[in-house]
Parts: C-alpha cells; structure tokens; sequence
C-alpha cells in the first residue's frame, strides 16, 4: 500500500467510530493525524489549506488564544482549556486538509454506522434486541453522548430531507416518500428515546432554510414546501406528549429562575450560565479572564449547586468568557464563514453541507458542540467533511463515487 492510501482507512475510521464512546474518537483523530503527516503529500496539503477560506479565521483564532494564554492569568483549568481550543482548530483543519476521495471515504464511514445504528434502534425497540454498552447512547438518553448521537442522527434527517427535496424536482415522488419517512422516523429518535430538544430545534431550523436554498428563485414551490413541511412538523409534535412535555417543564423552569429559585434542570442551569458569563465577558471584553477562567469565575458567581459544571452550555459564550469579544468573533467567523460557504453552492451538495454546518452552529449556539469532545470529535467532524465535499467547487458532483457503482456487463453478441 503507498504511503498516501493509508489516509483513507483513517478517515473513514473517525466516520465510523462517531457513534461511539469519546475514547474510540480520540482515537480515531490521533490516528487519522498520524496518517496525514506519515501519508505524504504535506506541502500539497498546506496549499489546499492555505486557500481554503476556513484557513485565516482559524489562524486568526488560534493565534489570540496564544495570545491570551501569554497575557492573561492561569488557572489550574488553563492545560484541558488550552487543550480543547486547539482540538476544535485542529478538527476544522484536518477534515479541509482532506481530498475529495479521503472525504467520501470519512463520509461512507458516517453513513454506514449510521444505517448500522437505525437498524440496531428498530431491533431494540420491536424486538428487544439487547445493546452493547458502548451504544446505549444510541437507543436512550445517557448523558452527553446521547446528545452528540441525537445531533448525528438530525445531520443524517437532514440530508434525507436535502435528497427527498431533490427528488421531487427530479419528479421520482416514490424516492421523496422514502426519504421524508426516513426523516419522521430519525425526528421520533431524536424527540423521544434521545430526548434531545437541542436536536429538535436543529431539524426546525434547517429544513425550512434548505428548502429557500432549494427554491430560492421559486418562491411558489418554496410557499408550498414550507406551508406543508409546517403541517407535517406541526402534526408530529403534537403526537409526542413527552417532548411537549419538557418544552413546558423548560418554560416553567426559566419562570421560576428569574424569581430567584435553585434547583436542578436544563434550562434553569442554563439561565445562570448564560446570565452570569455574560456577566464576565462584559467585566473583561478585551481579552477575557484568560484562557481557564470561565470555570473559576463560575465558581465565584455563580450558584454552588451548580459548581461541578465545567462550561456554559455555548461554546461563543465559553471563548467569549476567557478570551473576549476578539475571541467570540474568531470563533463564529469559523461558523459563519463555513455556513456561507454551504449557501454560496447552489447544489444539492452545497444544501447537503448548508444542513450539517447549520446543525453544528445552532448546537454550539445552546449547547457545547464544540468544547465537548463527546460532540465535538462527531458532530464538528462529520459537518466539516461535508463541508470539505461542498468546496470542490470545479467538480459538479462531489458525492460522486460515493458509492460503488457495478459496471455494465457488456451485451451478448447474438448468434
């Protein structure tokens, strides 16, 4: 095997492990970084890297937090914060140091563990099929890694509705129904064994902004599609007691934190995090409390059932409180910059990208997609070889090869 082969079985790996406990990621990334620099090819690597457009805002982003890190205060937390700041630069860099070939290979992986894992949900809970340890995030709520698996699941829901869209331009309505079944099937996943509000809101978000990029110049087709998208969402909310549930015990729990009361829940906690960080960024805009700080500043504001937590649930929020507002505006122009990227390709592969980009936004947004390693070592890397796919702008099929295709058996010569 040359050396430059061995890059693909690497990448391929990460997108096969995404679903699995946060060690098997780690170690997925040590290997697929291994690969890159033993695999050749690196001054052709640097070149893609250097024109992506990803490449001067993580430069920008990195460079302040050494910055920081120079000029600011330490904290026993500084080494693990260091740590997963560069880990989220190095996962943006390494998914764009891919080529075209690496990135499907990453990308079949992902595709392949998620089919793998729905077949293993419909087993479980029609037939009781017993789960390995390692994949009870898959089929219940455990933690944040349940988080990171209803996340993938809405990027896979996504790009079922991104390819049912398409196939109704494509006029193959059998195909559509198939996809849209798919995409009901994955939101039931997320809204209810998973429990994932985070990823909820994602699939809301998303679908409606691939449909304007689908029919941006249709405004007819558009109406109808988000007319009858809302009809179907809205019905199937309604039949899931248990999400609405939560939304109103949330509601509940925001009303009772702004009277003052303490107790344990999700969006309470995230009532005083958001608050008191906010707090901290406006104290110390300039260069935040240094890179660390947000967990010794939590400790000092806020409340002390709360004080094992380790980051703010927002990932702009946690760079904000150590590293400023120059820090915060790195950071989401990574995002920003990817999202616009996805917009800018008027293709189903630029809607496929536009989908994962904007379900890891939106998940850094109220959660910690990034910081985690749990979410981010998946959800961060999988948005970003799909992004990686939509950038090869001289190719008008990206995902093309996806697949193997079988050759046509050549035709018998009649007698």
């Amino acid at each position: 095997m040359q050396r430059s082969h061995i890059v693909r079985p690497a990448a391929m790996f990460w997108g096969l492990v995404v679903f699995m406990p946060v060690g098997v990621t780690y170690l997925s990334a040590i290997v697929l970084l291994l690969a890159l620099l033993v695999g050749g090819g690196l001054r052709e690597r640097y070149a893609r890297l250097r024109a992506n457009p990803l490449w001067w805002p993580v430069v920008a982003y990195v460079a302040w937090t050494f910055i920081v890190l120079a000029v600011r205060p330490h904290y026993p937390e500084t080494p693990s914060n260091l740590f997963h700041g560069l880990r989220i630069a190095f996962t943006f860099l390494m998914a764009m140091a891919l080529t075209r070939e690496e990135a499907l290979w990453a990308l079949r992986g992902f595709l392949l563990i998620a089919a793998f894992n729905i077949a293993l949900i419909v087993l479980h809970y029609t037939l009781g099929f017993p789960v390995p340890g390692a994949l009870r995030g898959v089929v219940m709520e455990v933690g944040n890694k349940s988080i990171s698996n209803a996340l993938l699941f809405s990027i896979v829901a996504a790009s079922a509705a991104v390819y049912g869209l398409s196939q109704i331009t494509g006029h193959r309505p059998w195909r559509a129904l198939a996809a849209f079944a798919l995409v009901l099937g994955l939101g039931a996943v997320v809204a209810l064994p998973l429990t994932s509000r985070t990823s909820v809101l994602a699939l809301l978000l998303v679908i409606p902004v691939v449909c304007l990029h689908q029919w941006k110049n249709h405004l007819k087709a558009l109406s109808a599609a988000l007319i009858l998208g809302a009809v179907v969402i809205g019905a199937s909310l309604y039949q899931l007691p248990q999400l609405q549930q939560k939304v109103e015990t949330g509601i509940e729990e925001l009303e009772k934190a702004q009277t003052g009361a303490v107790f344990h829940g999700s969006w309470i906690i995230r009532y005083y995090m958001y608050r008191d960080t906010g707090a901290m960024i406006a104290d110390q805009p300039v260069a935040g409390w240094g890179i660390g700080g947000w967990t010794d500043q939590w400790h000092k504001r806020g409340p002390a059932l709360f004080a094992d937590s380790n980051m703010p649930h927002n990932d702009f929020l946690w760079v904000g409180a150590q590293s400023g507002i120059p820090g915060i505006l790195s950071l989401l122009a990574i995002m920003l910059v990817a999202v616009w990227q996805a917009w800018r390709r008027p293709d189903i592969a630029g809607r496929y990208a536009l989908a994962a980009t904007l379900i890891a936004l939106i998940a850094s947004s109220v959660n910690s997609a990034m910081r985690d390693a749990q979410i981010g070592l998946a959800v961060l890397w999988i948005a970003m070889v799909y992004l990686r796919l939509a950038q090869e702008s001289q190719d008008p099929d990206p995902w093309r090869g996806l697949w193997p295709v079988r050759p046509a058996l050549p035709a018998r010569r009649q007698a």
